[in-house]
């Protein structure tokens, strides 16, 4: 028998299961990975997450594997090449944002000593475990992520909404909304 799982989960699709199984919700500390979901998420608005799913391998190819230095370093050619690449999500104004985001994510490093220390004390330095049913009682957004997100913007960051800070938070185990149903719910507690 199959695993229960989060209902947002397509069975059919291994990309949803493996990124549910395997990442969302697990505590992430180290900065480049919160470099990459901060960029995947911004690249989200608006779309779906099997479309970032897919391109994921693309993205990471074409920013430098979210090397945050190098991305802060592209210019105008580098940003020409990535709005003709075929294989990510091509939209200027987002594309833009990641170099900004990537500058911006700097001086937080600068300041904080790291992306971490920064973002983690929104919560205090431990993940928000929620006891969530049903798909319908997770929030988009919460005063949290209203908090974040206006933070963020105060910084100079594009493209990061509440809506989106939740989505991060969610997915690098700053909140847990598996469901208590799903099996990971408590595994991730442990992490």
């Amino acid at each position: 028998m199959d695993k229960p799982r989060c209902g947002w989960v397509k069975p059919t699709n291994q990309l949803y299961v493996d990124y549910h199984d395997k990442e969302w919700g697990v505590p992430v500390h180290d900065d480049r990975t919160l470099f990459e979901f901060l960029i995947l998420e911004s690249f989200q608005a608006g779309l779906s997450w099997e479309i970032v799913l897919k391109k994921r391998p693309a993205f990471r190819k074409a920013f430098a594997n979210f090397a945050v230095e190098k991305v802060a370093g592209f210019n105008e050619k580098k940003i020409q090449s990535l709005l003709t690449n075929k294989d990510i999500i091509r939209n200027k104004l987002k594309i833009n944002a990641a170099v900004n985001n990537a500058q911006r994510f700097i001086e937080i490093q600068e300041e904080f000593g790291s992306f971490d220390d920064y973002i983690w004390r929104f919560v205090d330095g431990q993940p928000l475990v929620n006891s969530w049913k049903s798909l319908d009682q997770i929030p988009a957004n919460t005063e949290l992520s209203d908090q974040l997100s206006k933070d963020l913007k105060k910084r100079g960051f594009k493209f990061l909404g509440t809506t989106v800070c939740y989505a991060h938070m969610q997915a690098t185990g700053m909140v847990n909304d598996h469901l208590v149903s799903c099996f990971r719910y408590r595994e991730v507690q442990q992490l």
